[in-house]
């Protein structure tokens, strides 16, 4: 039986702004989970804590992988880099003809060598994106990733997204339910 992601009783709070209160629920191993609320619920929040980058007011949270990846809202990408470049920090030994596939792929080809600086929002987000799904991971965390491309290519994306993550622990915060089913995600969690 697949191990499943336990949250527990979790709870985290900024001075007296609480964000997460009583938080609990259980993630399949192996799948994709989104995770829908209004902005503000603690979405963000809750994968900062799941990524170890923030630490919880209280609560048990059971079955995280070591091995993590990540898109955030914010690209994260250095701009002096070109794509390719940007993508290989995180996976040198990565054999450089597959992210060029995956670039080709996500419409980014002609640009592969461009500095990133010259880039459209669109694109550094398909670049974070390829850079997240290229690294070695065991589980996958997902803020916002469709948001801001336009309807054609935040297709092809998903399709993307979804061919690197089959039978993989994909966890990803959204407000858009679009995209729920863009990227085939198997149980929903809604947070209020």
């Amino acid at each position: 039986m697949e191990k499943m992601i336990r949250i527990s009783g979790l709870e985290k709070a900024y001075g007296e702004h609480r964000v997460l209160e009583a938080l609990s629920m259980t993630l399949p191993s192996g799948e994709t989970s989104c995770i829908m609320g209004p902005s503000g619920c603690g979405k963000t929040t809750l994968l900062r804590i799941l990524m170890g980058l923030e630490k919880a007011g209280g609560g048990v949270i059971e079955g995280i992988p070591e091995k993590k990846s990540a898109v955030f809202q914010e690209d994260r990408l250095c701009d002096d880099l070109s794509g390719k470049t940007n993508i290989r920090l995180v996976c040198p030994k990565k054999d450089p003809s597959l992210i060029e596939a995956g670039m080709e792929n996500l419409g980014l080809g002609e640009s592969m060598d461009r500095p990133v600086r010259e880039y459209s929002g669109g694109m550094r987000q398909r670049t974070a994106i390829l850079r997240a799904l290229f690294a070695d991971w065991d589980i996958l965390f997902l803020d916002e990733p469709l948001k801001g491309l336009d309807e054609k290519i935040k297709k092809v994306t998903a399709e993307y997204i979804r061919s690197r993550t089959r039978g993989k622990t994909v966890l990803c915060v959204t407000h858009d339910p679009g995209d729920v089913d863009l990227l085939g995600a198997s149980r929903v969690i809604e947070m209020k």
